[in-house]
């Protein structure tokens, strides 16, 4: 299971003991969403010392959060993408190494969707690059997200996949997208996983080997079996393509 620990650190009552119950029969990851690692604020040490807290008091396999910023003298409560610079990526792998210093291991950024780019000195590709080079931290994978940024950007979301550094990846997120009239896609984690995202989950097994996928739904829903059934899809994946990992 993944959670947002900014979602439960203080957790009481009969919630804080419903997490409790589920931490204790289930493995757990925890991915942020208020770090601010792009963001030109101080980095929020308190903060930082209470989610590492958090994570070894729950057994956490590993922290992290995205490769956006989210505050700018003040909360902004979205994950905004950066530009597509050298001296922004390079920001940004500075700002991961102190958390990690802080924390003492090394914590999993996310690749972001975006819908607008603010600056593109350089591709999306060689900026997520430039950062796992200078910051040796850990990936996690969104496969929705590239596929979405593919279609938005018009770019092929398998030549990207091969170009990104497989000894990084820790997991990966799978889930569902909204299309706009305008044809624009926005990854909601809202809908069914469509078979072209499959198909490019397949092929990141295929080039990298099968890692943990978690799939994702944060609204709409669906009952149990839905959930279920996609979560069987991902493991009939993965024996496919020759193993199999928790998901």
């Amino acid at each position: 299971m993944e959670v947002a620990p900014e979602n439960w650190i203080g957790a009481g009552g009969r919630i804080g003991e419903a997490f409790e119950k589920i931490v204790a029969r289930t493995d757990l990851v925890c991915h942020g969403l208020l770090l601010n690692l792009g963001g030109p604020d101080p980095l929020d040490v308190p903060y930082i010392k209470r989610i590492g807290e958090f994570c070894k008091r729950y057994g956490a396999k590993c922290y992290g959060d995205h490769l956006t910023f989210c505050a700018e003298s003040g909360q902004l409560y979205e994950l905004l993408p950066m530009p597509f610079t050298l001296e922004a990526a390079d920001h940004l792998a500075s700002r991961i190494m102190q958390v990690q210093d802080i924390l003492g291991e090394r914590i999993v950024v996310e690749n972001p969707s975006y819908y607008v780019a603010l600056s593109q000195e350089i591709s999306e590709l060689e900026f997520t690059q430039r950062i796992f080079e200078k910051a040796d931290c850990r990936f996690l994978i969104d496969i929705n997200n590239i596929y979405v940024n593919s279609q938005n950007y018009g770019f092929d979301p398998v030549e990207f996949l091969k170009q990104l550094p497989a000894d990084r990846i820790a997991y990966a997120h799978i889930a569902g997208h909204f299309r706009d009239p305008d044809g624009v896609i926005v990854d909601t984690h809202g809908t069914d996983v469509i078979d072209p995202v499959w198909e490019l989950l397949e092929s990141a097994y295929g080039i990298f080997g099968v890692f943990p996928t978690l799939l994702e739904r944060d609204e709409h829903i669906p009952s149990l079996d839905t959930v279920v059934k996609e979560v069987a899809r991902i493991h009939e994946i993965q024996q496919r393509c020759g193993g199999r990992a928790a998901s």
